[in-house]
């Protein structure tokens, strides 16, 4: 019979499984191009920019490589050839900014027989930063901190950053002519959509002609007005163009990477799917709820059991002030909020960067002692939910899952292990 011990020590295994399947060193080197007969410009930006530059160089030690990619501050790694830089994540600053015209310029330099690599993955919707005029940084700086309050979707939330940048909705495919590019890419988003991953630098915007007045009404008053003209009207640079565009790494093969894990444990594993979104708070009642059922009844699946799930969840924070915490914590508290104790369930949720939010864990792992633990600390855990308080919970409880930077980034993953029966009305 798996204890609760088993169950946890499973569960980080199969996070290490899940991070490790999306490593740039390696899986990058089997999905490069055939090599270029002059040089290699490698650009691009995310935070797994460095981790993949450094990839391409050990690949191609013969190569005349040169280049600029930018990553989030902390997520730099030593490089030989290619200029890291590092600037602000989730919301740009004065760094992306810069970094973003030195990558733009870097790419307009490729000749007739040069190649231009981007390297993009999650993040870079931040770290690849180039206002459209007449739209500021402090401008786009605004509208990036209404973006993430607003509980929009991933996928809407880079509908209006497509519209209000030079480099992404394909700015650097443009930057970068003639020449034969080649992206390589981490997605970090539902469905692997190359438009959404770092909000499509090197590929088309399908929504250029399409009006999104409702999303700067969704926006509010708060929106600068020159970033609710843009949304208002079609974008100028709606021509299509082909793309020679690769997918590295995703968060469905991470998952399927975890789900091996559990099988080799002996446990069945249930992927419910990549591309999960949603209040944080509210999948996590879901998925307790579908957890319980499994333990009581034995549906779907029969125990030891494991529910895996990935994609973004949002977090709506309104006009409550927050406290610390980011998606994945919250879900979790959400959800052992929901099991109360319950006896054979144990759960870890993180974000595969390694920051989950703006904090400095990845996420957070609980099982059936949460509700005992949270009672001896004296902490109110419903309250802080409603206080989006949930990093300052598993923190005071020894919960936080810290792995420090990753340097990937296949979005959120979740599991659940439901390792007994239990008839329990819990």
């Amino acid at each position: 019979m798996m204890t609760d011990d088993d169950a946890q020590d499973l569960l980080r295994r199969m996070l290490d499984a899940a991070i490790g399947a999306a490593d740039p060193a390696r899986v990058l080197a089997s999905c490069l191009p055939e090599k270029p007969r002059g040089r290699c410009i490698v650009v691009g930006g995310g935070k797994s920019a460095a981790s993949m530059a450094r990839a391409v160089e050990q690949a191609w030690p013969d190569v005349d490589l040169t280049g600029i990619v930018v990553t989030r501050y902390g997520h730099a790694v030593p490089t030989d050839r290619i200029t890291v830089r590092e600037a602000a994540h989730p919301v740009p600053d004065a760094a992306a900014e810069a970094a973003t015209l030195e990558i733009m310029e870097e790419a307009a330099k490729a000749g007739p027989d040069d190649l231009v690599l981007a390297l993009i993955s999650g993040g870079g919707s931040s770290l690849l930063s180039l206002p459209r005029p007449p739209l500021t940084l402090d401008d786009l700086i605004a509208v990036n901190r209404l973006l993430l309050a607003s509980g929009l979707s991933i996928s809407e939330m880079n509908k209006v950053r497509r519209r209000l940048s030079q480099v992404k909705g394909g700015g650097l495919a443009r930057a970068a002519g003639k020449a034969r590019l080649v992206t390589l890419a981490i997605s970090d988003v539902p469905g692997d959509d190359p438009e959404a991953i770092a909000s499509g630098p090197t590929v088309p915007d399908p929504t250029a002609q399409a009006g999104l007045s409702y999303l700067a009404d969704k926006l509010g008053p708060s929106l600068p007005q020159a970033a609710q003209d843009m949304l208002r009207t079609p974008s100028p640079d709606g021509e299509p163009f082909e793309s020679d565009y690769r997918l590295i790494a995703t968060p469905q093969a991470s998952l399927e990477a975890a789900a091996e894990v559990a099988r080799d444990a002996g446990v069945t594993p249930v992927l419910l799917g990549d591309s999960l979104e949603g209040e944080a708070r509210e999948l996590g009642i879901v998925m307790a709820g579908i957890a319980k059922a499994v333990a009581r009844h034995g549906t779907p699946v029969a125990p030891p059991a494991v529910l895996i799930s990935g994609g973004e969840t949002t977090v709506t924070v309104g006009d409550t002030k927050p406290g610390r915490g980011g998606r994945n914590t919250e879900f979790l508290l959400s959800l052992a909020l929901a099991l109360n104790g319950h006896p054979s369930i144990a759960a870890v949720a993180v974000d595969t960067d390694g920051i989950d939010g703006t904090e400095d864990a990845a996420g957070a792992i609980t099982g059936p002692n949460f509700p005992r633990a949270a009672a001896r600390q004296g902490i109110d855990t419903r309250r802080m939910l409603e206080m989006h308080d949930s990093f300052t919970v598993f923190d005071q409880l020894d919960c936080l899952v810290v792995t420090g930077p990753t340097l990937t980034n296949v979005n959120d993953f979740r599991a659940i292990v439901i390792h007994g029966p239990n008839n329990s009305r819990l």
